[in-house]
């Protein structure tokens, strides 16, 4: 017997407890043991019904992660399922917490299923670029229909009890809240009601309604956009559509062919690595487990802009008070006022309630004066990128901020440091880089300064996570990971026009490696003022820094989709790019002036020299210490610029294509193009030479 699952008796029902914390995953350990328990079960003559559950705060939460890229194991998942389907004794599944993925599949095995209030199933295998392999797009069609098989099963989102009731996949919700004693209620009314066991592969209702209906290829349509360049959600479209077409055996058999398809493509490699990397990063190296983490109670905010209104609905989204400043009470009401709008747009979209709107609106506290922020744990300005600016409000902030507060810049490109020697605390002042739209990106780019204290950097991933942001801790540079990166692709994707390429030829590339947008449409959405006003910092410090036909737009008002025109132009109201005469004009001015003759460049090249000029520079990062792991760098471009997880961001993307390649353009384009960005890296040369990949880092 299982020491991870055990069984026994208590009256006429035999419980099959799961107990392998912390979420009772599907080990092979576990496995094992629940065939052994209901083997037992079945043999126990005075069991007359059987109710599996599980110890801790979930029931089978997915399988274990500890076994992947491991060879399987016997007994498979779906032996299991099926043993338990085909158990003449009736099986109920209690769950409580989570019953995800091969959790949701076994309850699925079992003949009934009740749920504690707030519990939640979900099937997120696609996550990881795979599908449910063990029955899932087989058994929960029959219980929803195809509608709502193919959402949840396409987008591995969860559903929580009360919904899982009304579709069919659980038969009970008890407002209890121990799944083992609602469980017992139900096995004891199975038994006192003699009910049979019920097969869920044997339910045909739903399959007959949805048989013969376009719902399939609306389905697939609908993906072409929401689901544009991966692989796995139109394998699970096929599977699911195999339950309707197929009898049970056959459906199980074509799911089983489409899963191990799953298990070949690259996209799962690359899916895998970012779920690792996403619980990875926060574990920084060399800051101890034990650093203590300061109460962050209350905020201030400096700005009341698009930034600092978004960061302030972070806060106020869960609950945290925030005092929101700005120098003028015009400047202050229209803050306030998009905040409100952009609560009441999510209000009418059903993800909030209009209480929960006024909640929140109630906990940011519109001021124009400094003293407000006297008892406040933590200030983050978040005004124009401007040195003096953030180091006289950084001087104001020492005279009125209590000891310990941490204060924080969300500067984008600044040096941290600097921005602290206006200051007598440099060891409580740290960057805290939000992406924009603040309220809606996951990525919190935390910077740590030369003075900055542990336990300011342990506070700041802290709230990262509180906030429900995906923190990230990086060193002090210009630019620091995600920008210092994309002001080298920026850089090389004007150079590419200057050359000959048009701006939406290189947005295509971009567009086509699975980025959502970009690079001139993202300089669109952003504002090219920002751009421009940083560019214009640089030359003030005495950079030398190139004239751009991208100062030109900001020169002539053309700041992006919010005037309506920058590198494209916009319809009132749309935010699709659309291909403007006159810049392709400005363009061709701009080369006769600097006496450049337009070339013919390909696709492969704009390729090439967009990404490898950042995988060089994210190898120099490495290099510096400023990113302490590849997969920092990755996460950084997953979820703060839209790299596509499929490919596990930028540095496993360049391991994907192979480093020795990478350095052999690199040093190509050094020879051919010049200028420092082509230098290679000595990281990059050495790892090239070694014939080893970033992740052997």
């Amino acid at each position: 017997m299982s020491e991870v699952v055990s069984y026994n008796r208590e009256g006429a029902v035999g419980v099959i407890t799961v107990s392998y914390p912390p979420v009772n995953a599907l080990s092979h350990a576990v496995r094992s043991g629940l065939l052994a328990a209901l083997e037992q079960g079945q043999s126990d003559d005075n069991a007359k019904a059987l109710l599996l559950v599980c110890d801790g705060r979930t029931f089978v939460a997915g399988a274990d992660i500890r076994e992947f890229g491991k060879p399987m194991q016997e007994p498979g998942l779906a032996e299991v399922v099926a043993a338990f389907e085909n158990s003449p004794k009736p099986v109920v599944a209690g769950i409580h917490g989570t019953a995800l993925g091969g959790g949701l599949e076994l309850a699925l095995g079992c003949h009934y299923r009740v749920a504690v209030e707030g519990a939640k199933v979900g099937l997120p295998e696609v996550k990881l670029g795979l599908l449910p392999g063990a029955g899932g797009t087989q058994r929960l069609p029959r219980l929803t229909g195809a509608q709502k098989a193919l959402e949840m099963i396409t987008t591995g989102d969860f559903v929580d009890a009360g919904e899982a009731l009304q579709l069919g996949v659980v038969d009970a919700v008890d407002a209890g809240n121990d799944a083992k004693v609602i469980g017992m209620k139900f096995a004891e009314k199975v038994i006192s009601e003699s009910l049979p066991p019920r097969r869920v592969r044997d339910v045909t209702e739903r399959i007959e309604a949805d048989k013969g209906s376009d719902v399939f290829s609306q389905f697939r349509a609908g993906l072409e956009k929401k689901a544009r360049g991966l692989f796995s959600p139109f394998k699970c479209v096929d599977a699911v559509e195999a339950a309707f077409n197929l009898p049970f055996d056959e459906g199980m058999k074509r799911e089983r062919e489409l899963f191990m398809e799953c298990m070949q493509s690259p996209q799962r490699a690359g899916l895998v690595h970012t779920f690792f990397a996403e619980r990875e990063v926060s574990k920084v190296p060399g800051l101890p487990k034990d650093t203590p983490v300061r109460e962050v109670n209350s905020v201030g905010i400096i700005g009341a802009g698009t930034m600092g209104g978004g960061i302030a609905m972070n806060f106020a989204n869960v609950g945290i008070p925030v005092y929101l400043l700005e120098v003028k009470q015009e400047a202050l009401d229209k803050g306030i006022a998009i905040i409100r709008r952009n609560y009441e747009n999510t209000a009418k979209k059903g993800r909030i309630t209009s209480a929960q709107v006024a909640e929140r609106m109630a906990l940011i506290k519109p001021t124009l004066a400094y003293e407000d922020f006297g008892d406040v744990d933590l200030v983050i300005e978040a005004v124009f990128e401007n040195m003096d600016v953030k180091k006289q409000i950084f001087g104001q902030l020492d005279k009125v901020c209590k000891q310990g507060a941490i204060l924080a810049s969300n500067t984008s490109t600044l040096d941290i440091d600097e921005i602290a020697s206006a200051t007598r605390r440099p060891e409580d002042v740290v960057g805290m880089h939000f992406f924009s739209p603040a309220n809606v990106m996951k990525l919190l780019e935390n910077v740590r300064g030369s003075k900055t204290s542990d336990e300011v950097k342990a506070s700041v991933m802290a709230i990262a996570k509180r906030i429900r942001k995906v923190g990230v801790l990086v060193g002090n540079c210009y630019g620091f990971v995600g920008n210092r990166m994309l002001h080298q692709r920026g850089a090389e994707a004007v150079a590419l026009v200057n050359e000959g390429a048009s701006p939406q030829q290189v947005d295509k590339v971009l567009t086509d490696l699975g980025f959502p947008m970009g690079q001139f449409a993202m300089s669109d959405l952003a504002g090219i003022d920002v751009g421009y006003r940083i560019r214009e910092e640089r030359r003030k410090a005495g950079e030398d820094v190139a004239p751009s036909w991208m100062d030109k737009l900001a020169e002539q008002g053309r700041l992006g989709q919010k005037t309506q025109a920058g590198v494209y132009k916009y319809e009132e109201g749309s935010r699709k790019p659309v291909v403007d005469p006159e810049v392709d004009e400005l363009i061709a001015e701009f080369r006769r002036e600097q006496g450049i003759q337009p070339r013919d460049i390909s696709d492969q090249e704009i390729l090439e020299r967009c990404m490898y000029v950042m995988v060089n520079e994210g190898a120099k990062i490495l290099e510096e210490g400023v990113a302490a792991r590849a997969l920092d760098i990755d996460i950084t471009w997953i979820y703060g610029y839209g790299f596509p997880a499929y490919r596990g961001g930028v540095m496993f993307w360049a391991d994907q294509v192979g480093v020795k390649t990478i350095y052999d353009t690199v040093k190509n384009f050094e020879k051919t193009l010049g200028g420092a960005q082509w230098k290679p890296s000595a990281l990059l040369e050495k790892l090239a030479g070694e014939g080893k990949k970033f992740g052997d880092l």
